[in-house]
């Protein structure tokens, strides 16, 4: 049988061997794992979302496994935007936002024309109708006019006119003079709605509210210009400024190339239209009156 005196130094030297065995183990361990490089962080580690329950816990300990605050990473570098799709298409034009002058799609018509601006000139002939056409007949007219496009069917203009009307003979006769004439001075306010947009060759409608000018001319013919002839001579005018407006209808063929898409033109184009004008000049009773004035002008011209 053993002494105890020899069994308790045998236990010790036992237990020393065993603990240096178990050192020696965790210090193989220690620099095996730190030989090993830790891995690089994918992409997967950042879409996941910060509030996604799991998803949140797997993305916080890929960061810390990988050392990222060691390697001086920062997560807005590896951050995306909120919406791909959207960003990628306000850099090119596209997607389903708006788009330059409101337009709602990638492309396509817009909501206020690509050139809003108008511009239009023509002339013509008018005529008399109504109870004044003792006191006026036919002459000529000019018109010019400058607005928008609102929209491919509605367009407003600022127009001048000048309507250069004869008088009856009768009249002149009666006044005791050779000859006279009737000047309008026009500025309106002028809609045109056109009711075929998306045709070549169309219609609309056009009106007109604003300020006349009204001069009613006579003259005699007296001797003589520098080759000999007699030329008129003012003798008498009857003024007035008033109120005025007019409605009609037009036809338009549009010129240029496809402007709005396959099935439209462009909005330079060449217009006829006929307008029923009147206008508010005082009663004859007055003495710078010759009662309300009613004409219809025709008019051929150019649009853009």
């Amino acid at each position: 049988m053993s002494s105890p005196r020899l069994i308790s130094p045998i236990r010790r030297a036992g237990l020393l061997v065993v603990a240096s065995l178990v050192a020696t183990g965790f210090a193989a361990a220690q620099s095996a794992s730190s030989a090993v490089p830790s891995p690089s962080p994918t992409i997967d580690q950042f879409t996941h979302s910060p509030f996604g329950g799991t998803g949140s816990s797997s993305s916080l300990d890929g960061l810390s496994q990988a050392g990222l605050s060691a390697s001086g990473l920062q997560m807005a570098e590896f951050s995306l935007p909120g919406n791909p799709a959207s960003g990628g298409a306000a850099a090119f034009g596209g997607g389903t936002g708006g788009g330059q002058y409101g337009q709602g799609g990638g492309g396509g018509h817009h909501g206020v024309f690509h050139h809003p601006l108008a511009f239009e000139a023509g002339g013509g002939f008018n005529g008399p109708v109504g109870n004044d056409t003792p006191y006026i007949t036919w002459g000529g007219n000019f018109t010019v006019g400058a607005g928008f496009h609102f929209s491919r069917v509605f367009s407003t203009l600022l127009e001048y006119q000048f309507i250069d009307d004869k008088l009856p003979g009768a009249f002149i006769s009666a006044v005791d003079t050779q000859a006279g004439n009737a000047h309008f001075n026009s500025i309106t306010g002028s809609p045109v709605i056109d009711l075929t947009p998306k045709w070549h060759n169309g219609i609309y409608l056009v009106g007109g509210f604003g300020y006349y000018h009204k001069s009613t001319n006579f003259s005699d013919y007296v001797c003589c210009d520098l080759y000999g002839y007699s030329e008129p001579e003012n003798v008498l005018s009857i003024t007035s400024n008033q109120w005025g407006g007019s409605g009609g209808l037009g036809f338009y063929h549009r010129l240029g190339g496809d402007m709005y898409g396959p099935d439209t033109a462009g909005t330079s184009e060449i217009f006829a239209e006929a307008r029923y004008l009147y206008v508010h000049t005082p009663p004859i009773s007055q003495n710078n009156g010759l009662g309300t004035t009613e004409l219809i002008p025709v008019t051929v011209g150019v649009r853009f």
